[in-house]
């Protein structure tokens, strides 16, 4: 189950599930609760969108401080639109810029990863055995070069994680309802297994409709992990403009939403 929840002026979704564990701090923050302003308000933490600078800086310190997150723990990802995981265990230093990548994964408690997003889908990755948190940002390009798999399989390799530990959370994403596609992007995401199930034909000749959040369901289901331990928020970010930012609905014109996932000290 979800649920809104606020802390000062910042209203986010949580999973139930993953509040209970009791050592994670989780948020698929909306867009409100900032101080950004036209196509950008309230919460825009995207960097390159045309949006001032002290603006966006100012949004982050909010989101650091209604999480308690220290300054400097907050990594946030140049995201690429690939499959590279970079990887903080250990003593290895925290990256002092974002790092080019779009996923990351730790068990370094007061590091907090970060997912922008504005239709793509944000994943939420918890080892409750093990400790330790995954975070990453999964849209058609991340579906086609198996981006939520290739994080299921750095769990595994790298921490022994097993799948009845790992608990994920299927954020909010412009849903089938709203993203139509193109040929290309079906050529793309052909060679996926259960691609029949995930991409709908549409009326018009060459068109499809895509399910993102169904089209990495699926991908985790593939490696192993329990239909119960997936979670999906089931919000499409182009319908509720309101709540969240959406490329498609904007046109291109608007912000990033932030989604953060920290184990707690």
């Amino acid at each position: 189950m979800f649920r809104f929840v606020k802390r000062g002026a910042i209203e986010y979704l949580e999973a139930e599930e993953i509040s209970a564990l009791g050592f994670v701090t989780h948020a698929f923050c909306t867009r409100q609760g900032g101080v950004s302003e036209g196509p950008f308000s309230d919460l825009n933490v995207g960097d390159r969108v045309g949006d001032r600078e002290e603006d966006v800086r100012r949004n982050l310190a909010l989101v650091g401080e209604a999480f308690s997150i220290r300054e400097g723990r907050l990594m946030l990802m140049r995201q690429i639109h690939g499959n590279s995981i970079r990887v903080i265990d250990g003593d290895s230093p925290l990256p002092r810029e974002a790092p080019e990548c779009d996923g990351m994964i730790t068990d370094r408690p007061g590091a907090a990863l970060g997912i922008r997003t504005a239709d793509c889908v944000p994943l939420f990755f918890v080892d409750r055995a093990r400790r330790v948190i995954g975070a990453a940002h999964a849209g058609w390009r991340g579906v086609a070069l198996g981006m939520a798999a290739r994080m299921v399989d750095a769990l595994r390799e790298r921490f022994s994680s097993r799948n009845e530990d790992i608990l994920a959370v299927i954020g909010p994403a412009i849903g089938p309802c709203c993203y139509e596609v193109d040929a290309p992007v079906v050529a793309a995401l052909s060679s996926r297994r259960e691609a029949g199930s995930f991409l709908i034909p549409c009326p018009e000749k060459d068109r499809w409709m895509l399910d993102l959040a169904l089209a990495n369901r699926l991908q985790l289901l593939e490696r192993g992990l329990r239909e119960e331990n997936i979670m999906s928020a089931g919000f499409c970010t182009a319908c509720r403009q309101d709540l969240f930012f959406s490329h498609r609905a904007g046109r291109g014109r608007t912000g990033r939403q932030l989604n953060v996932l920290m184990l707690r000290t």
